[in-house]
């Protein structure tokens, strides 16, 4: 394995890609008790039209069919997975989001064999007409459930607000009507091309051996027959215009009204160094504006018209990307009014260097504490693999960054045409 030594964070990564493709990272956490795998194909909500591994013409798959085809893996011939892992003495789970779909495990004993497991079941799918059926069900619940959340409802209303036909705009999940054209061979036809180990990535974080384990994953993957890899024709083009709508209400029976204001990302193409400078900007500058210590959310807090519940974030991927901000609040206008008049405040002045100084030292300090947790860790390095970017170089970036960067992104990201707001509040509330 090669190894990555990353000296300012005192961390060694070993990194190493099989001949099927896969490839493998171990970073090995001497004294830590818990060890954490996750094994995630980049695949995801989004990829909805891709030409097939084998055939020559794209095809269109229906809504939601990452999701079911995670549900649908932990079955097998001889039962459920999750009890497998379970009298392993392991916690097992899985997720997909727009653009992946991960398998992980924790454990603090039978890694050697909880990893086997992971490997194996991932890799051996087993679908019927009957058991495909039956999910349906399950699934139709899951979507009933979340469309009656509010909070839901809110962040996916901000949305599809921006978007007018990126793929990023279809709840996860699909829809009851989408997830109702699924077949066996849909799932067999997406599992074939997403789930060759050449788009995938194994991450291995613990109190390992890394020659030990390196040597049981080479073994595992060597057992198994795949196709020559090949690069993924996917058909899902960026989507980097003005939002498609600017605002939108949602009547929802809610106590407290919800407003999320949502800026779209006007150049989602950005990948490796570009992407990581750009992002943590992003980040820092949005701390700045509107974090518990700024100026903006101590005068929103005080007259009443935000709570515990107000909260920022961005996203960044290839093809789509957007910030959003917002929460429950009694005065929905009044809030959407001041998050725009703080963005407007912010690009009237220069930044002070100490201001953007004390923003980026706080991030690093947030950053460095996450790397306690080897779920984050892990969960947070596969994203950024995916993106060409190197989890343990968010320090270095983060020293890099100065007041100009931060004043860059606030008028690159920030403009008007690319705003939207989502509200979700009570018919009879005025």
């Amino acid at each position: 394995m090669k190894p990555l030594k990353f000296k300012q964070l005192e961390e060694t990564l070993y990194y190493e890609q099989l001949d099927n493709g896969l490839d493998v990272y171990i970073l090995p956490k001497p004294g830590f008790h818990k060890t954490f795998a996750t094994f995630t194909t980049k695949y995801g909500s989004i990829d909805n039209h891709f030409v097939p591994l084998g055939q020559t013409e794209p095809v269109k798959v229906p809504d939601g069919i990452a999701h079911f085809l995670e549900h649908k893996m932990f079955e097998s011939e001889e039962g459920d997975v999750f009890h497998t892992f379970g009298k392993q003495g392991a916690q097992a789970n899985a997720f997909t989001s727009f653009t992946r779909t991960a398998y992980l495990f924790s454990s603090t004993s039978n890694v050697n064999q909880n990893v086997e497991t992971l490997l194996d079941f991932v890799q051996h799918p087993y679908f019927t007409d009957e058991t495909v059926e039956k999910e349906k069900g399950i699934i139709g619940q899951e979507i009933t459930m979340y469309d009656d959340d509010p909070d839901w409802r809110a962040y996916f209303g901000t949305i599809e607000n921006m978007y007018s036909s990126h793929p990023v705009k279809i709840d996860i999940a699909g829809t009851i009507p989408s997830i109702s054209k699924i077949t066996k061979e849909d799932l067999y036809t997406c599992y074939e091309t997403f789930y060759h180990p050449s788009n995938m990535l194994l991450f291995i974080v613990g109190s390992v051996d890394v020659n030990e384990m390196m040597q049981l994953v080479r073994a595992n993957q060597s057992k198994k027959e795949f196709a020559d890899p090949k690069p993924i024709e996917r058909h899902v083009k960026p989507e980097g215009t003005p939002v498609d709508r600017a605002e939108h209400v949602v009547a929802m029976p809610v106590h407290t009204p919800k407003v999320f204001v949502g800026f779209k990302e006007s150049n989602p193409t950005r990948q490796g160094e570009e992407l990581l400078k750009y992002e943590l900007s992003l980040n820092v500058l949005l701390d700045l504006m509107f974090g518990p210590s700024s100026e903006a959310y101590e005068a929103m807090y005080e007259a009443g018209i935000i709570n515990e519940t107000f909260a920022f974030d961005y996203t960044a991927e290839y093809g789509f990307g957007f910030s959003i901000i917002g929460g429950d609040s009694t005065k929905p206008e009044e809030l959407k009014e001041k998050i725009i008049e703080t963005i407007a405040a912010f690009k009237q002045r220069p930044l002070a260097k100490e201001e953007a100084d004390r923003a980026i030292k706080k991030k690093i300090g947030a950053f460095l504490r996450s790397l306690n947790s080897p779920e984050n860790i892990a969960n947070e390095f596969t994203r950024y693999a995916f993106n060409g970017m190197n989890l343990f170089d968010v320090v270095p970036v983060l020293e890099s960054l100065e007041a100009s960067d931060l004043e860059t992104v606030l008028h690159h990201h920030f403009k008007s045409e690319y705003r939207t707001v989502a509200t979700v509040k009570d018919e009879d509330m005025s």
